[in-house]
């Protein structure tokens, strides 16, 4: 059952995040912000776990990214769970599916520097960024060797784009693309979506209908069970010869195994990978080396403006709370996001 809203003057804020990348963590920009809205709540910022257990009990609300079972326990107040990360894999368990605590992610957020992002790696791979700077590093004026390349540089106009998982991230990628005249099918759950910027949108039983189709596919779609290793080593077989493929989902969704042996043989002209299975991406992992790869340390969503939206977001979401008004981004744990 829905656990029952407080006041400001009653109301106990706890946000903590840790995590071996420092912006990642929280901001003050957060905490400040809260505190000069409400001056009333009680509002904690921890910046680790240490005092955790000891702020949990009296929590009524918790921002963070993740907590655990154990922790759960503790928190017999808690009401409203709301997660600084759009992903939500780490809270799909049991008890806290089954207690009535809400669950919100700041989705919409990163979709504007994901997309950009995205961007960036589109042209990257068709005129082949990477390699010039490698030329760079050894002082190569390395325009033949570029040239000589099967993957030869080439143009993204005209070029068709399927987009996998085709949400907020889709749809900001798809704005940027349509001004470089690049065509775009979205591939979404049910086949349903804003198609402004796409020719179509299809749903995810015919992903494998339009894979052979495009030029150049990015991985969008959430972490749930059923995206795991979606795009497998069939479907990359699927893919257009020359075709090339960027992941800015989640690791899981894509056989790295597959991928590289999908470039070892030529079969895709390039890839780039903003997300990897493991990260840290360990220093003997056979995808530093792969031949027409471009990785980026998990860094499309990283922005000087991330803490301002992660602030602005959550003063929207408690207004509502407060007023009693329902909330937007609701975590749906049918379908794990």
């Amino acid at each position: 059952m829905p656990k029952t809203r407080t006041a400001p003057a009653h109301t106990k804020l706890v946000i903590c995040v840790w995590h071996p990348f420092t912006f990642w963590r929280p901001q003050p920009v957060l905490p400040e912000t809260l505190r000069r809205r409400w001056p009333e709540m009680h509002v904690v910022h921890l910046p680790d776990y240490d005092r955790l257990l000891e702020e949990l009990p009296d929590t009524d609300i918790f921002v963070g990214y993740s907590l655990r079972p154990q922790q759960l326990k503790v928190a017999k107040q808690l009401k409203w769970l709301h997660s600084t990360a759009a992903g939500v894999a780490q809270l799909m368990y049991p008890e806290l599916r089954d207690s009535g605590i809400l669950v919100t992610n700041p989705s919409g957020i990163f979709s504007v520097p994901m997309a950009e992002h995205t961007m960036g790696l589109l042209v990257a791979l068709a005129r082949n960024f990477p390699d010039s700077v490698r030329h760079q590093d050894n002082s190569h004026w390395g325009q033949q060797d570029l040239w000589d390349k099967p993957q030869r540089l080439t143009e993204l106009n005209g070029q068709l784009l399927l987009i996998v998982g085709y949400g907020s991230i889709g749809r900001e990628l798809a704005r940027r693309a349509y001004a470089f005249d690049i065509r775009v099918w979205g591939v979404t759950r049910f086949g349903k979506g804003d198609a402004t910027h796409a020719e179509k949108i299809v749903p995810a039983t015919q992903l494998d209908e339009v894979l052979p189709q495009a030029d150049y596919v990015v991985i969008a779609a959430p972490e749930t069970h059923e995206t795991a290793q979606l795009m497998n080593a069939a479907r990359i077989a699927k893919m257009k010869r020359g075709a090339r493929l960027i992941n800015v989902g989640r690791g899981s969704l894509l056989d790295e195994a597959a991928l590289l042996d999908a470039l070892q043989s030529g079969a895709l002209a390039g890839a780039a990978l903003d997300v990897t299975g493991t990260e840290p991406l360990p220093p003997d992992s056979p995808l530093w080396k792969a031949s027409n790869l471009f990785i980026t340390p998990h860094t499309s969503a990283v922005s000087d403006r991330l803490w301002i939206r992660q602030a602005d977001i959550l003063v929207q979401l408690l207004e509502r709370w407060f007023d009693g008004r329902e909330l937007f981004n609701q975590v749906d744990f049918s379908r794990g996001y």
